[in-house]
């Protein structure tokens, strides 16, 4: 994947990776690989500030502006699929002009059945972090 690349992009090879497998088993394994691979929290950010609410495991996504007119996400999860989630919606909506990440539908999600894969509070949990990070891409393209 290069830095370049659209969230669509980003999105379609996720989903490309995913067809690889042919059950959940396989998928979750991935997932918990791209948890796995996932850069670690800077520290200043592992606060209560940072936490997503909503989440059943305890998860922190933090952003910056970037000196390039994108957005920098960090994040972490103190459980290994959650982690795996956080790090697949990191990968696609790192470093891109936050407008974009404000607007876009994260389709891809459904594509690859993690919604229809994930217990209710996952779901809930999911949704937080989406709504977070959003916000933050909201926030950045107003300014």
């Amino acid at each position: 994947m290069t830095a370049t690349a659209t969230i669509e992009e980003r999105a379609d090879e996720v989903v490309e990776e995913f067809e690889l497998f042919d059950d959940w088993m396989g998928r979750y394994e991935h997932l918990i690989e791209q948890g796995k691979a996932l850069p670690a929290l800077p520290d200043a950010y592992r606060d209560e500030a940072y936490k997503v609410r909503g989440c059943q495991s305890q998860v922190w996504v933090a952003a910056e502006p970037t000196d390039h007119g994108t957005i920098q996400f960090w994040a972490d999860s103190d459980a290994i699929i959650t982690r795996g989630i956080v790090a697949l919606l990191v990968r696609v909506l790192n470093d891109q002009p936050p407008a974009a990440v404000a607007g876009t539908d994260l389709a891809f999600l459904d594509r690859i059945g993690m919604k229809e894969h994930l217990s209710p509070t996952r779901k809930n949990g999911l949704d937080a972090m989406v709504r977070r990070m959003k916000l933050y891409a909201e926030a950045l393209a107003s300014t």
